[in-house]
């Protein structure tokens, strides 16, 4: 059998999506709470449409557990209408989340920030639509962990690159491409967001799940599954 060839550095694989996509913005939100609420204010869209749902729960109700708590339930599946389907369904989930947060950490969820990893990874993933690379999402962009969380187009990417092996399950894929990275990665948490970002990005513009734009990629030469294509 013949060997696999390795993977492209991760460091030129960033900075060649760098050079592609440009240097990204900051994100939009990063403080622990209000991305949860990011997180289920919207569901399957765009990220401009997930910001003007988010913009208008700040404007109409607020962000924090108390005016969560304190607003008409007509008003917030009016805003999570803004944000997609079951909306609901994801008022609710507002709801919920609003009083655990309030209940359980005192209604200041940055106190997860300080708990070693573990502890606050499984934190997070109590609350609804937050598993563990959600998790790692915010403690990544909180400031707290040096991660690199991995939603399904950065995953995809990376894959196709040769980090890891897709399973056929998502978590079982998520941690192979992760242990096949961890040595690879930096302490420096801002460039660990911009590989975040570019990661997301480029699967959500090139390395397409079902038509990959392969002719426009720069990391094809080292592409796993560019070169199976006997492109």
């Amino acid at each position: 059998m013949k060997p696999r060839e390795p993977a492209p550095s991760f460091a030129s694989v960033v900075r060649a999506l760098e050079g592609l996509h440009g240097t990204p913005e900051p994100p939009a939100v990063d403080e622990p709470f209000e991305m949860l609420l990011w997180e289920r204010v919207a569901y399957l869209v765009p990220d401009e449409r997930r910001a003007a749902a988010f913009a208008a729960l700040k404007e109409r109700i607020g962000a924090s557990p108390e005016a969560i708590l304190a607003a008409p339930r007509k008003t917030l599946v009016e805003i999570a209408r803004l944000g997609g389907m079951h909306p609901e369904m994801r008022a609710e989930e507002l709801r919920e989340i609003a009083r655990d947060v309030k209940d359980l950490f005192r209604g200041d969820l940055r106190s997860v920030l300080r708990l070693p990893l573990p502890d606050a990874k499984r934190a997070l993933m109590r609350f609804p639509g937050i598993g563990a690379p959600g998790a790692e999402k915010i403690l990544l962009f909180a400031g707290a962990y040096p991660l690199l969380p991995l939603e399904s187009n950065g995953l995809r990417t990376l894959l196709r690159l040769g980090y890891g092996i897709d399973q056929g399950n998502y978590a079982a894929s998520y941690r192979s491409a992760q242990a096949a990275l961890e040595e690879e990665l930096p302490r420096d948490l801002p460039w660990l967001v911009r590989a975040h970002q570019l990661l997301r990005r480029h699967g959500q513009t090139t390395c397409k799940a079902s038509v990959p734009l392969c002719e426009r990629c720069p990391l094809r030469s080292g592409c796993r599954t560019f070169r199976s294509r006997g492109a």
